[in-house]
């Protein structure tokens, strides 16, 4: 028997509540041939699973065996949800970044996204009505080394070209687009060049400027008629539809008292503005998180009266508890950790120092002692769709388009005054500082990174999937219930 065979074996006897020993030894025969190498492997990804998932899989079983299941669909959406296993293999690598010489001081310490890949850009209305496409999804966000965000970028990349069939020439051409389109912004940018702009509709092209288009095209009457009916001249949350569901008398009071407490986070130029009567809420209720990030995590919708007493200017916003970010553990930074109140203010945080004019209803409340952000559900974000994306040349202008996007986050990280002790100095002179002393090395090493830890990713899912499978993940529901 392998070595990961034995593992699900020693799992499932010592964990397992499987009475059939017949049909547990068949289900452990379909496992694929592993090395040893494989089987500690396996042990490494249940730690790291264990550490980052297993309070949230007992507390919801059935919310992250979904999780799972859609992680399993893919080395891409496996990535996507194991951010914890890729800082962890980051900091055993690099010995928590000093082997890496792009990295000092001041470059280990900028504003990161925390989850840079391929599909976390998209486009937002910003605070003065223009369409934005730039980075999103903040969750992860941290202070820490910029290029743990460039490699696990550039390691999703290659995800996706090898899903695409692309040969290892065409995925390394595709890093370098992006790495080099990233340090020319990064360049202009150390620089002052005064003409380096957002991507929206009057700059973009290709598929940024689609997305763009069609964020245009949606409509708040749309967006609140898919999620909310006329209840006694009024709207209301459907409950049922998307995962609503209402929520018992206690809770709703914590998030309303919540909601009190948001209001004064918001900015004075926010979408409310302090010292007018609080907006009214017509609705609360409770939405699974069922997202390969947000599964087993409590969220909330509330319903608001927009600026007028017209149904069709309603404004929904989303509540969602945040979790620490998997890139802090292996991050020393007294600053940054002293300086969050909790990971909600901390996730706000962050967005708004790397997402110039972010959403005006972007803040943070608390609620039953539990860090949580709040934000608009806008009908003008759409996501980046990678699967109409086929041709090379194509997905070479858009990496190229998303390297310098990534460039512009890391330049906005010191725009915050109100957040400086955390990087004190311009984040894009440093990074052109340090890329200058050996440009060709610094995309080689993107390149070597992409194509040596893609595999690995690989590995891994299939790993994963073996596990998973075979009921070795301990507190999900028994596999064998159909």
């Amino acid at each position: 028997m392998s070595s990961l065979k034995n593992l699900v074996h020693k799992l499932k006897s010592n964990g397992g509540d499987d009475d059939d020993e017949t049909h547990t030894h068949d289900a452990l025969d379909t496992l694929h041939h592993h090395d040893a190498s494989d089987g500690q492997r396996a042990k490494e990804i249940l730690s790291v699973f264990e550490a980052a998932f297993g309070t949230l899989t007992r507390d919801d079983p059935d919310a992250m065996g979904t999780k799972f299941r859609k992680m399993a669909a893919s080395a891409f959406a496996f990535y996507r949800g194991t951010a914890a296993l890729f800082y962890h293999d980051m900091a055993r690598a690099s010995g928590s970044a000093a082997g890496d010489r792009f990295l000092n001081e001041q470059t280990s310490h900028i504003w990161m996204h925390g989850d840079l890949h391929a599909e976390n850009f998209g486009t937002y209305m910003d605070a003065h009505g223009h369409l934005i496409f730039n980075v999103n999804d903040f969750d992860e966000a941290y202070v820490g080394p910029f290029t743990w965000d460039l490699k696990r970028f550039v390691a999703s990349i290659a995800l996706i070209g090898y899903s695409k069939a692309l040969s290892d020439r065409q995925v390394t051409k595709l890093v370098t687009y992006y790495v080099r389109a990233y340090r020319e912004r990064i360049g202009e940018l150390a620089r002052g060049k005064e003409d380096v702009k957002a991507f929206t509709l009057r700059n973009a092209t290709g598929p940024v400027l689609e997305a763009l288009r069609s964020a245009r095209l949606q409509s708040r009457v749309e967006l609140l008629d898919s999620m909310t009916e006329i209840h006694e001249h009024d709207r209301r949350f459907i409950r049922g539809q998307g995962g609503a569901f209402e929520l018992e008398e206690a809770t709703r009071k914590s998030v309303v008292a919540g909601f009190d407490q948001y209001l004064t986070t918001l900015p004075t130029t926010g979408a409310w503005r302090r010292g007018s009567d609080n907006p009214r809420i017509k609705d609360v209720v409770g939405r699974r998180g069922m997202g390969i990030g947000s599964a087993g995590l409590p969220n909330y919708n509330i319903l608001l009266e927009g600026r007028s007493e017209a149904l069709e200017n309603d404004v929904v916003l989303y509540v969602k508890q945040s979790q620490p970010a998997a890139v802090a553990k292996h991050i020393e930074h007294n600053v940054a950790q002293a300086h969050f109140h909790h990971e909600g203010h901390r996730t706000v945080v962050s967005q708004r120092a790397l997402q110039a004019h972010a959403d005006p209803w972007l803040g943070w409340t608390e609620i039953d002692g539990q860090g949580h952000m709040v934000a608009e559900v806008s009908p003008h974000e759409v996501d980046l769709e990678w699967s109409d994306i086929d041709r090379p040349g194509e997905m070479a202008s858009v990496v190229a388009d998303l390297g310098r996007a990534t460039a512009m986050m890391h330049g906005a990280g010191d725009d915050d005054a109100r957040h400086s002790d955390l990087v004190p100095f311009s984040p894009e002179k440093v990074i052109d500082e340090a890329i200058a002393a050996d440009e060709q090395g610094f995309v080689g090493m993107l390149v070597a990174f992409a194509r040596d830890y893609s595999t690995q990713v690989r590995k891994d899912h299939h790993i994963f999937t073996d596990l998973f499978r075979n009921g070795a993940i301990p507190g999900l529901p028994d596999s064998d219930d159909l």
